[in-house]
C-alpha cells in the first residue's frame, strides 16, 4: 500500500518492538479525533496531553544517560483530525515501473488525502483511538507500535439513556495485527467518561511496552479487550452458539450474526431475555445465557440493567 502511493515504507521489526530504537528516543503518540468524545472528554484528553508533553519538555535536553534512567520514556503527544490532513501541493509525480509491475513503463501517482495519512501513520508509535472508522487505520502502523482504544459509550436501552456500557467495537483489527500491541481503557471505568489520570497511565504503559521490547508476533487473544476475550471463550465452550454466529446458515435470523460483541455481553437486542406466554423466558437468538453471565463475572465486566420493576447488577 505504501509503495503504491509513493510513500516510504514504515520501519519493519521482526522479533520485538525495541528493534532499531534507542531508550532516549522521543516516541510519537497521536490522539485521533472522534465524534464520540464529549466536551468533558476533550478537556481531560487535553490535560493528559499537556502532562505527558510537559514531562518530555522538562527532560528532553538532558544527557542520554540521564534520560535512560527516567521513570518514563519520552513521548510527544498530538491531537489530530484526519479530515484536516491534506496532501502535498505537488499533485503528481512520475516513477519508473519495477520489473514486476504489470502496468506501463511509467505511471502517475496522484496525491490524495490517503497519501498524506500514510505519511503520518508511518511515523506513529502510539495510536490513540475511539471506535469507528479511525480505528481501521491501525493496520498501516509500523511494526512494534501500540494502539490504545479508549472506547465509547453505548446506551443500554433506548428508553433509559443514562445507562451506558463500554463499546470498543473494532477491536478485531488489533487482534488481526500481530505486529502491534493493543491496550484498552478500563472497561468498567469508561462509563464515567475519559479521565486524565487513566489516559496518562495508558500512554506511559504503551511507551514502556515499546521501549522494553514486547515480543512480535503478539498473541491475537492478548490484543482483545475483556469482552472480546469473553466472546472467544464463549465460542469455545458453547459450540451451538459459535456455529450460530459464524456459519451464517440459511434461515438464520440476521441479528444473530450481525452484531457487536458488546451487544451480546450486555444482553441487548436479540440476546435479551424476554418473558413470553406462560411465563417462559427466551431470547431471539439461542445461546447459553447462564454461561455468558458466568464469564462476564470471570472477566470482571460490570453489567447494569435497570427498568421500572427491576434493578440488577452483576460483575
Amino acid at each position: 500500500m505504501y509503495s503504491q502511493h509513493g510513500v516510504i515504507l514504515p520501519v519493519q521489526r521482526e522479533k520485538h518492538s525495541a528493534e532499531g530504537r534507542n531508550r532516549h528516543d522521543t516516541l510519537r503518540a497521536y490522539v485521533i479525533n472522534n465524534k464520540r468524545f464529549t466536551k468533558t472528554d476533550r478537556k481531560e484528553i487535553n490535560a493528559a496531553i499537556d502532562e505527558i508533553n510537559n514531562y518530555t519538555i522538562a527532560h528532553q535536553n538532558e544527557n542520554i544517560s540521564t534520560i535512560n534512567k527516567l521513570d518514563w520514556p519520552l513521548v510527544k503527544v498530538s491531537y489530530i483530525d484526519y479530515g484536516s490532513i491534506k496532501g502535498q501541493k505537488k499533485k503528481s509525480s512520475r516513477f519508473n515501473a519495477t520489473p514486476i509491475d504489470a502496468r506501463l513503463p511509467t505511471y502517475e501517482l496522484i496525491e490524495t488525502y490517503f497519501t498524506a495519512h500514510l505519511r503520518l501513520l508511518r511515523t506513529m508509535d502510539i495510536h490513540i483511538i475511539g471506535p469507528g472508522t479511525g480505528a481501521m487505520y491501525q493496520t498501516f502502523l509500523s511494526d512494534g507500535s501500540v494502539v490504545i482504544n479508549v472506547g465509547g459509550l453505548i446506551p443500554l436501552r433506548s428508553e433509559d439513556q443514562n445507562i451506558t456500557y463500554t463499546g470498543y467495537m473494532e477491536q478485531y483489527m488489533a487482534s488481526g495485527a500481530p505486529y502491534l500491541k493493543a491496550l484498552y481503557y478500563p472497561i468498567n471505568e469508561r462509563p464515567k467518561g475519559i479521565k486524565r489520570e487513566e489516559l496518562v497511565k495508558l500512554i506511559r504503559k504503551a511507551a514502556k511496552l515499546i521501549m522494553n521490547g514486547f515480543s512480535i508476533p503478539v498473541n491475537p487473544i492478548e490484543n482483545l479487550a475483556p469482552d472480546g476475550q469473553l466472546f472467544i471463550e464463549m465460542c469455545e465452550r458453547d459450540k451451538k452458539f459459535c456455529e450460530l454466529v459464524t456459519a451464517r446458515a440459511p434461515g438464520t435470523d440476521f441479528g444473530c450474526y450481525h452484531f457487536w460483541v458488546e451487544e451480546l455481553i450486555h444482553e441487548r437486542g436479540p440476546w435479551r431475555e424476554q418473558v413470553g406466554t406462560h411465563g417462559i423466558r427466551k431470547t431471539r437468538c439461542s445461546y447459553n445465557l447462564t454461561l455468558m453471565r458466568e464469564l462476564r463475572d470471570k472477566y470482571g465486566i460490570r453489567h447494569y440493567e435497570i427498568s421500572v420493576n427491576q434493578s440488577k447488577i452483576s460483575g
